[in-house]
């Protein structure tokens, strides 16, 4: 398999069985995972490189959302990037696309753009070790709005810099506050 996502109705009927120590409307999780490809591929991915030095077609992704009434944690972990190179990750608005702007700009949580930090969005930056894996985690008092958030975008650079160097569409799900 090139790619799976696991989201809303698997995940809903996993904790209405009990598997997650809460009702559908308290809990939640999602998962993305793929290994990415260059926009044209013969065989297409949801995990996407514009950059094949930075993030080279074949490395892995993968990002998990929880979540509940008190707020949700993101994980992001990667493999086979380039080691000791720090990269910026942040949740989008849209899904990833052949073009890198596709994916729009960062989500926020409050919507203004003289507030971008790592507070009022989701930043996942982190510095891939020696064998070119890595991860980080974001753990906010709030969940995202419907249909607000579409992917997570690689970027070359930590921070608000830095080009757009690879991209995975995730199906992020909604808080329960903001369904």
């Amino acid at each position: 398999m090139v790619a799976g996502m696991v989201t809303g109705a698997l995940a809903a009927a996993v904790l209405a069985a009990g598997g997650g120590g809460g009702s559908p409307a308290e809990a939640y999780w999602v998962m993305a995972q793929a290994r990415f490809a260059p926009a044209t591929a013969l065989v297409p991915s949801s995990a996407i490189t514009y950059d094949t030095k930075l993030v080279p077609a074949g490395a892995s992704v993968k990002v998990q959302q929880y979540g509940d009434d008190s707020g949700m944690t993101v994980t992001l972990r990667v493999a086979g990037l380039v080691p000791g190179h720090t990269y910026g990750a942040h949740v989008h608005q849209k899904p990833c696309g052949a073009d890198p702007k596709a994916a729009g700009g960062h989500y926020q949580h409050v919507v203004d753009p003289k507030r971008a930090d790592a507070e009022n969005e989701v930043w996942l930056d982190f510095t891939s070790n020696a064998s070119g894996t890595g991860s980080a985690v974001a753990r906010k008092p709030w969940g995202l709005r419907s249909g607000g958030a579409g992917s997570v975008v690689l970027h070359d650079m930590p921070g608000m810099k830095g080009a757009r160097v690879a991209c995975l569409t995730v199906g992020f799900a909604p808080s329960p506050r903001n369904a």
